[in-house]
C-alpha cells in the first residue's frame, strides 16, 4: 500500500485522510489533534460551549490513518522531516491553511481564529469595556456581529483600510452589514489604518486615538508556508503562498499536491474552496495510480453565507442576495452537516 502524507487537518486535510485511508497509508500531520468547523469559530468568544458543536477528534473519524500531531518542520520531493524523523512519501498533499499577519506587538492582540484560542479570550472579552476590530472583510464583520449581539453595552470600533464592508461582494450585501453594525452602535472607520499602539491607546494613520481593552486582527493572511522554503522556494509564488498546476499539482513535483489557503488558485479561501479542491486531488491522486486523465480545477465564485450573530445573516450567490433569519439557519445547517459527516 502506498504511502500518502497529507499536512493539515482542516477542511482539505481532513477530507482527503477520511476519503483515501482505506486506499492508502495515510499519514496526517497536524499542530492540532481535532478537526474544526472553522466557519462557526467566531461563535465560540461569545458562547464558549458551541466549541462541543464545531469539533471533533481526529481519532474519531479516521479509522486506520497514522495521526502525528507535530508541525512538519521540512519537506522535500521525496521526505517530509519533523524533528530527526523524516517520512519518506508516494503522495504529498500540503493542506497547512493560513493565518493572519500581526503589524502590532501588543499583549492584548487577538491574532488567532481558532476556536481553543478564542475560547481563552472569552473572559477577557466578557471583562473589556472597549473592542478594536482591524479588518473590515468577511471575517472582521461577523465578529463585529457576535460581539455586539451578545455585549451590546461594550464600545466596539472598526479599523477598516477600504472604503466599505466586505468590498468583494455585492452592493445590497455590503450596504446590508454596515446598516446592521452601525444600527447597534459599532463604529466603523473608513479608509483607515492602524499604524501602532502603546498599552490601551492605538493610533491610526489618520493621526486618530482609539482607548481598548482588547484587539482583534483580522486583516492579512499570510500562508502557513515557511517549512516549504528551505527545499521548495522554487514553488513559491512571491507572497509565499504555493504555485500550483491545474490539477493542483507542484508544476515540478507531479506527486505532491496542495489544497486550501496554502495555493494560490484565484478566488476566495473559504472552507467550501478548500474542500473542492480536496475532492479534486482524491481524483487525481486515485487517476495516476491507475494511470487514467487527471480532472482540471476551476476556481469560480461560490454561494457564501456570512453570519451577523445569531439570528442574522446574509446568503450571496454571484449577484443575488438575500438577508435575514433564513441565512443564519443556512450557515447553522452547513455547520451540522459537516459535523455530521465527521462524527457519525
Amino acid at each position: 500500500m502506498k504511502h500518502l502524507i497529507i499536512i493539515g487537518g482542516g477542511f482539505a486535510g481532513a477530507y482527503l485522510a477520511k476519503e483515501l485511508e482505506q486506499e492508502f497509508d495515510v499519514t496526517l500531520f497536524d499542530t492540532k489533534d481535532y478537526f474544526e468547523f472553522t466557519p462557526s469559530v467566531l461563535r465560540t468568544l461569545v458562547e464558549p460551549e458551541h466549541i462541543k458543536k464545531i469539533e471533533v477528534l481526529h481519532s474519531s473519524y479516521l479509522k486506520r490513518a497514522t495521526i502525528i500531531r507535530e508541525a512538519v518542520e521540512r519537506v522535500t520531493p521525496t521526505e517530509i522531516i519533523v524533528g530527526k524523523k523524516c517520512y519518506p512519501f508516494d503522495y504529498l498533499v500540503i493542506a497547512s491553511g493560513s493565518r493572519y499577519n500581526s503589524p502590532i506587538k501588543e499583549q492584548d492582540i487577538v491574532i488567532k481564529m481558532r476556536g481553543q484560542e478564542l475560547r481563552n479570550y472569552a473572559q477577557k472579552l466578557e471583562k473589556a469595556k472597549s473592542v478594536l476590530i482591524v479588518g473590515g472583510g468577511v471575517v472582521g464583520t461577523e465578529l463585529a456581529a457576535e460581539i455586539c449581539e451578545k455585549y451590546p453595552q461594550k464600545k466596539i470600533t472598526m479599523v477598516h483600510a477600504g472604503s466599505s464592508l466586505l468590498e468583494r461582494n455585492p452592493t445590497k450585501a455590503r450596504a446590508y452589514a454596515e446598516h446592521f453594525l452601525k444600527k447597534r452602535n459599532v463604529t466603523i472607520l473608513f479608509n483607515e489604518r492602524i499604524t501602532g499602539g502603546k498599552g490601551k491607546i492605538y493610533h491610526t494613520d489618520k493621526e486618530k486615538k482609539i482607548n481598548a481593552d482588547l484587539v482583534f486582527l483580522c486583516t492579512g493572511i499570510v500562508p502557513n508556508s515557511e517549512f516549504l522554503e528551505k527545499d521548495l522556494s522554487h514553488s513559491l509564488n512571491e507572497k509565499k503562498f504555493l504555485h500550483i498546476n491545474q490539477y493542483l499539482q507542484l508544476e515540478e513535483h507531479p506527486a505532491i499536491f496542495a489544497a486550501g489557503d496554502i495555493n494560490d488558485s484565484k478566488e476566495e479561501k473559504t472552507a467550501q474552496s478548500a474542500e473542492k479542491q480536496a475532492e479534486v486531488v482524491c481524483h487525481n491522486i486515485r487517476a495516476l495510480e491507475k494511470k487514467q486523465q487527471l480532472k482540471s480545477y476551476l476556481p469560480h465564485q461560490r454561494p457564501m453565507v456570512i453570519s451577523l450573530g445569531k439570528w442574522h445573516g446574509i446568503f450571496i450567490d454571484k449577484n443575488f442576495v438575500w438577508t435575514g433569519i433564513i441565512p443564519s439557519f443556512l450557515k447553522r445547517a452547513i455547520e451540522w452537516k459537516t459535523m455530521w459527516r465527521y462524527k457519525r
